[in-house]
């Protein structure tokens, strides 16, 4: 019985990666194909804003999600992937505010802000955080997965908010922003030189926040 459970256990995990991938595919297909463009109203924005943060979040959280699914069921990774997701869902809602009045910002304010912080110790801290899960997770393991996952979703928004910032003001929520930053985010947090990538991405907005001020 012991020997069936075990070779249960790693078929599940052999198709854990798979389920994850196209998950993400099809939400990038959702956005790509035109299906997913911010509804009417507070909720209809979150539920597309949510369909976004898996496209584009959810290909750098794999290397977490698939680390925890080698002691845990897949129900418990389920609620995991969920408490991670819950986070950025509820950022929607600053993102449906801050989009509903994005004409009144200042592109090259935002563009600046995001450029410093990417230089900051906290925006290295908790890309250190995100590029390290096993670290994460031997230190704040817990038996609730969905408060584990929103505890690792706290420190990805503490890595990825200003550049969210750019995405809904200075991007306008554009298909070419959301794919930029997506890559940028992947790199950040799965390149092996992703802190210094980090550096010159900030590097970058503070030289387009300085060119978009002067044009």
């Amino acid at each position: 019985m012991k020997i069936a459970g075990s070779a249960r256990s790693k078929s599940s995990n052999r198709w854990a990666p798979i389920v994850l991938a196209i998950i993400a595919i099809a939400a990038w297909i959702a956005i790509l194909t035109g299906f997913v463009e911010g509804g009417i109203g507070i909720i209809g924005f979150v539920a597309g804003w949510t369909v976004m943060m898996v496209a584009m979040m959810l290909p750098s959280a794999m290397p977490f999600i698939l680390l925890y699914r080698r002691g845990a069921t897949p129900l418990a990774t389920t609620e995991l992937a969920a408490g991670y997701l819950a986070i950025w869902s509820l950022v929607g809602i600053a993102a449906w505010v801050l989009d509903d009045k994005a004409m009144d910002v200042p592109v090259p304010l935002v563009l600046l802000m995001a450029g410093l912080y990417q230089l900051t110790p906290v925006k290295n801290a908790c890309l250190r955080r995100c590029r390290t899960p096993a670290d994460f997770l031997v230190e704040r393991w817990r038996s609730n997965a969905f408060m584990l996952g929103v505890d690792h979703g706290r420190y990805c928004l503490g890595c990825c908010w200003a550049l969210m910032a750019v995405l809904v003001v200075a991007g306008m929520m554009g298909i070419v922003w959301v794919v930029a930053i997506a890559a940028i985010v992947a790199l950040e947090k799965l390149s092996s030189r992703g802190t210094g990538l980090a550096r010159w991405i900030g590097a970058a907005l503070i030289g387009l926040a300085i060119w978009n001020a002067l044009v």
